[in-house]
């Protein structure tokens, strides 16, 4: 049960100090803070786990037209394909009891109901962007990684980007756009930057200079992928509290210092590379598009009255193909 805000009887001239009704203070981050949603396509799923096919990059690539002359049989060719590791979509939950009491005793604009629903929402948005951020927003993952330095960047590396004036991120994404679009074919689409890399780019002399004559020089997410030659920039701002309960609240960004570059398939289908999927089992029993549900479960056992509300969240982030994607970390190292 939260904790309840006691009612102030203390008299104020002819006022006597109560719980506004009209105000309220929750600490909720909206949908558009976090990214796992936006970035990599959503494919449903009816079964909890499965399996899909992939075609042997290489032999699609491979020019093998040869001449022919009259009464010969032509070339022959084949393609490789193997089955991919499956998908399995980990139920998570979490629930919220609400006991008689509590709605009896709750003042005005308190709704136990209401706030536990968009408390468990909040949590299932928190835990999917935590995911996401621990399966693809770090080192070892994608087929490049690449390390921001002070001076002197070798091979994979780039000047840091907290250089403002030095640095030149534009130069820098297209490089290994160029790079990606060599080994697969695919020109990356996507740039994931945490905020504190997208504060080095907007304030980035180069940056700035290319867009100095457009809308009063204001960089924009549009702006930069324009500059970027994306189709998408998206900023990740969410925040997380590592401390458990009880212990110091140590709150911070999910996401810091890195950027990830990637071909994202926008429309997913048979013969169709992205870097990743998110996998969502919508066949559990009453869940939405994302494979997340809440329900109120009657929870007598606890007390006359007492009802549960409970979230399920049925999802795997998973990369797809690891050569389309890119990742950039220590970016805002200095020396």
């Amino acid at each position: 049960m939260p904790k309840q805000i006691k009612k102030q009887q203390k008299n104020i001239g002819t006022h006597i100090v109560r719980s506004l009704t009209n105000i309220s203070v929750a600490w909720m981050q909206t949908q558009d803070m976090f990214v796992s949603d936006k970035v990599f396509p959503v494919i449903p799923v009816q079964k909890q786990a499965d399996s899909y096919f992939i075609y042997t990059r290489a032999d699609w690539f491979r020019d093998e037209m040869a001449d022919r002359a009259a009464g010969t049989e032509s070339n022959g060719t084949e393609y490789g394909v193997e089955s991919a590791d499956p998908y399995y979509c980990k139920k998570k939950s979490l629930h919220y009891d609400i006991t008689e009491e509590e709605r009896a005793n709750s003042d005005d604009p308190l709704a136990p109901d209401t706030d536990a629903t968009e408390f468990l929402t909040q949590k299932g948005m928190l835990h999917k962007e935590v995911r996401w951020a621990d399966k693809f927003f770090k080192v070892n993952v994608w087929a490049t990684d690449v390390q921001g330095v002070a001076t002197t960047p070798g091979a994979n590396e780039v000047l840091s980007w907290a250089d403002l004036v030095n640095a030149n991120p534009i130069d820098d994404i297209q490089t290994y756009i160029i790079t990606v679009a060599g080994l697969t074919g695919k020109k990356p689409n996507t740039l994931v930057l945490a905020s504190d890399t997208f504060k080095a780019v907007k304030n980035n002399e180069v940056v700035l200079d290319r867009i100095k004559y457009t809308q009063r020089g204001v960089v924009t997410t549009d702006i930069l992928a324009s500059l970027f030659e994306v189709q998408n920039v998206y900023v990740a701002w969410g925040v997380v509290n590592s401390a458990a309960k009880g212990e110091t609240e140590s709150t911070g960004f999910i996401m810091s210092g890195g950027a990830l570059l990637l071909y994202v398939e926008k429309s997913p289908g048979l013969r169709k590379p992205s870097a990743g999927y998110t996998f969502a089992w919508t066949g559990l029993l009453g869940a939405g598009a994302f494979g997340n549900r809440i329900r109120k479960i009657p929870m007598p056992n606890l007390g006359e009255g007492t009802e549960r509300i409970e979230i399920d969240n049925a999802f795997d982030h998973k990369v797809i193909a690891d050569d389309l994607g890119v990742f950039f970390y220590d970016l805002l190292v200095t020396a």
